[in-house]
């Protein structure tokens, strides 16, 4: 039996690669007799980008650029297909990793590192741009990228904006006359791992403003600076950003680029998949476990869990899906793609000593799925 182990990230606790290992482990610790392989997934999320380009045998490139806030620090992209093709992860510019809790304000967190870095690879003269945009500390439509690239903003008066929702508050212009020209030399493709408008209730600002630091009333002020910033770019380009799939990724930074450099957006597990050749993998296995930290209705949405069953089930290949948490009643959808779901928790426990023992867990529960496979066999 040939095991092919493809979880993503075990949100605040484990990261892909980890929870690889030690579903391995597990499995290797069992009564199994059986081989194994690790590909760890992302989709679109937190640590896309570093996956891409280890998976690609990439090179990475190290930079110094601002963060949210604009203080100066190390940051990296890389290159992959023969240096043709960059490799950007907004989290390692802009995101929340970067920032104590304390200091988290998407008023004033700006994109603008994450531009620096596009720059960077436009300097390597890249044909080629993937942004993986997960992990952001910034709500700001992509202006602070845009900035970066050289897009000017405007009040009524005809003073400069600071790029950023608090000052783009008066926005009343874009200027792109001075936009960085190699950019649309470049196909730039952005890994969105959520399907969200910019709009709305369940838009950038009302879902995943609390997230980066806003309270509800910088939620509301969000809102209206990315609502004036679609009517602004409706008049100057004809495009609705607000109806944009996948727009409200990164705080509407996917609209933004999507907008104004013409950006590809696409499903972040989809993309992932097909550019790490996942499918030449998936072809050697009888068993493909994946997982994440929660496995729900909302995976079904375009998580890496459900990118790679469906990808299991065109194969006819069985899942077996590993959470932290999982339905507590039946789910039929959930059924139809996942063979197996189990949570992999012991005992009651609050959610700080549950995130202590994921990996412990993971190898535990993994080691009972293989004297499971035994069994079933010995049947």
């Amino acid at each position: 039996m040939h095991i092919l182990i493809a979880p993503n990230a075990f949100k605040n606790s484990l990261s892909a690669e980890d929870a690889a290992a030690a579903i391995r482990k597990g499995l290797q610790s069992s009564k199994l007799s059986c081989t194994v392989t690790c590909f760890p997934i992302a989709d679109g999320g937190d640590g896309t980008g570093s996956l891409i380009i280890k998976q690609c045998k990439g090179k990475i490139i190290k930079k110094e650029v601002h963060d949210p806030l604009g203080k100066k620090i190390m940051s990296q992209f890389g290159l992959i297909d023969k240096g043709k093709t960059a490799v950007i992860e907004m989290a390692d510019a802009s995101g929340l990793r970067l920032l104590h809790k304390e200091g988290l304000n998407p008023l004033v967190a700006s994109s603008y590192g994450t531009g620096e870095l596009i720059r960077f690879a436009l300097d390597e003269g890249v044909d080629k741009i993937i942004i993986a945009m997960g992990g952001s500390a910034t709500v700001d439509g992509g202006c602070g990228i845009l900035g970066a690239l050289g897009t000017s903003f405007f009040d009524e008066a005809g003073e400069f904006l600071d790029p950023v929702p608090q000052s783009l508050a008066n926005l009343a212009r874009v200027d792109p006359s001075q936009l960085d020209q190699r950019i649309f030399k470049c196909e730039v493709v952005v890994l969105c791992d959520v399907n969200t408008k910019l709009l709305g209730p369940r838009g950038s600002a009302a879902i995943f403003g609390p997230q980066k630091g806003a309270g509800t009333k910088e939620v509301i002020k969000l809102e209206k600076f990315l609502n004036n910033l679609d009517e602004i770019t409706y008049k100057q380009t004809g495009k609705r950003i607000a109806a944009m799939e996948y727009g409200g990724t990164a705080g509407g930074a996917a609209a933004g680029l999507s907008a104004f450099l013409n950006a590809k957006l696409v499903n972040g597990i989809a993309y992932f998949l097909q550019i790490t050749g996942f499918e030449a993998e998936l072809q050697k296995c009888n068993v493909l476990i994946t997982g994440e930290g929660s496995i729900d209705a909302q995976t079904l949405q375009g998580k890496g869990p459900f990118g790679v069953a469906i990808q299991a089930k065109l194969n006819h290949i069985p899942v077996i899906g590993l959470a932290g948490l999982v339905p507590v009643e039946e789910n039929a959808a959930l059924n139809k793609y996942f063979d197996i779901l189990m949570a992999i928790g012991n005992g009651e426990t609050d959610l700080r000593e549950a995130l202590k023992h994921t990996a412990d867990n993971l190898v535990r529960t993994s080691r009972i799925i293989g004297d499971l496979l035994v069994l079933n066999k010995q049947v």
